[in-house]
C-alpha cells in the first residue's frame, strides 16, 4: 500500500541519480594508457649523442677516425741509467723559449729547438679542421705529460737537422720512443716523407 501525505496523495519516491558505474567484484578496472611521448624520447638520445661526440672530438678517451683509445693516466715507460736528460717542460708562448712544448712533435730543450724523429703530429699553429685542431691539442698535452714523467734521452737519426735547422731527435726512455707511444695513441703518425691530413 503506497504511503499518502497530509492531503491524502500519495507519496512518489524518486530513484537517485546516479553518480557513475558501479563497478561489480567481476568487472575489470578501466586503466587508461599513458601515451609515450616520442619527440622527447628522440630528443634525449640525440642530445646524449651529440655531447659525446662533441666531448670526444676536443677531450675523450676516443679519438674519433682513428679507430685508437689513448688515456692520459696510463703509464709512460720507466727510465733506464741511459736516460740522464730531465726539465720541467710548460706549454711554449712568447718570449725567450728554454724548456717547453710547442706541438706534438716540436719542443724546446736547453734553449734548442728539436724536432722529434719518425713521427707527424697534427698541426695546431695552422689546422687545416677543427678535428685536425681537436688532436693536435690532445697530442700536445699528451707529448708534455709523457716528457715531464721523468728522466728522457735523446737518440740522433741519420740526419743532424731539418730544413728549419731544428734538431732531429729520438725522445727515448726506457729504450721506448715516446713517439711511437704517440702513435700507439692515434696522436700521431710514422712519418712517411710528408704530412697526411687529418680531415
Amino acid at each position: 500500500m503506497p504511503l499518502k501525505g497530509k492531503n491524502g496523495r500519495p507519496i512518489r519516491f524518486r530513484k537517485p541519480r546516479s553518480k557513475g558505474p558501479t563497478l561489480k567484484f567481476w568487472d575489470k578496472p578501466v586503466i587508461k594508457k599513458k601515451k609515450i611521448n616520442w619527440w622527447a624520447i628522440a630528443l634525449a638520445i640525440g642530445s646524449v649523442v651529440l655531447i659525446g661526440y662533441g666531448v670526444s672530438m676536443g677531450y675523450g678517451p676516443m679519438v674519433i677516425g682513428t679507430g685508437t683509445s689513448y688515456s692520459e693516466t696510463s703509464a709512460a715507460p720507466l727510465a733506464s741509467p741511459e736516460d740522464t736528460l730531465y726539465a720541467n717542460f710548460g706549454i711554449c708562448d712568447g718570449g725567450k723559449r728554454q724548456n717547453c712544448v710547442v706541438d706534438g712533435d716540436t719542443f724546446w730543450f736547453a734553449g734548442e729547438k728539436y724536432r722529434v724523429l719518425d713521427i707527424n703530429t697534427p698541426e695546431i699553429s695552422n689546422p687545416q679542421c677543427d678535428r685536425e685542431l681537436a688532436l693536435g691539442r690532445a697530442a700536445t698535452q699528451r707529448f708534455r705529460q709523457l716528457i715531464n714523467d721523468g728522466p728522457f734521452s735523446l737518440e740522433s737519426g741519420p740526419e743532424e737537422t731539418d730544413r728549419y735547422g731544428r734538431k732531429l731527435r729520438r725522445v727515448m726512455r726506457g729504450g721506448q720512443s715516446l713517439g711511437d707511444i704517440l702513435v700507439a695513441q692515434g696522436l700521431a703518425e710514422t712519418w712517411q716523407g710528408h704530412r697526411s691530413g687529418w680531415c
